[in-house]
């Protein structure tokens, strides 16, 4: 006797509830494009993302804090010994949006 398995639906649903969603108008307090760190949020870079240091727009900004104030970006063309872009953190009055 095989058993099929029913499908269904509104179980698969429910799974898919269980997973908090990340408002598109809402940007986290601390945020990192670096795939490998905890502060990195997938959702939040289906649209492109500004951020002002100090009233400047940053293009090149790895992360950003906006409670502490801080970003980081990268020194140049330096690489640490992984082949990581080597940071620097600039501090100022942070605001991130979106584009």
């Amino acid at each position: 006797m095989n058993k099929i398995p029913a499908t269904d639906t509104a179980a698969d649903t429910s799974e898919t509830a269980a997973v908090p969603a990340i408002e598109p108008t809402a940007l986290p307090d601390r945020l990192s494009t670096d795939p490998r760190s905890r502060y990195h949020v997938a959702e939040v870079f289906t649209r492109d993302i500004g951020i002002l240091l100090g009233g400047k727009e940053l293009t090149n900004v790895e992360e950003y804090c906006i409670s502490e104030g801080w970003v980081k970006v990268p020194a140049g063309k330096t690489r640490d010994r992984k082949g990581q872009p080597l940071l620097i953190k600039l501090k100022g009055t942070v605001q991130a949006f979106y584009k």
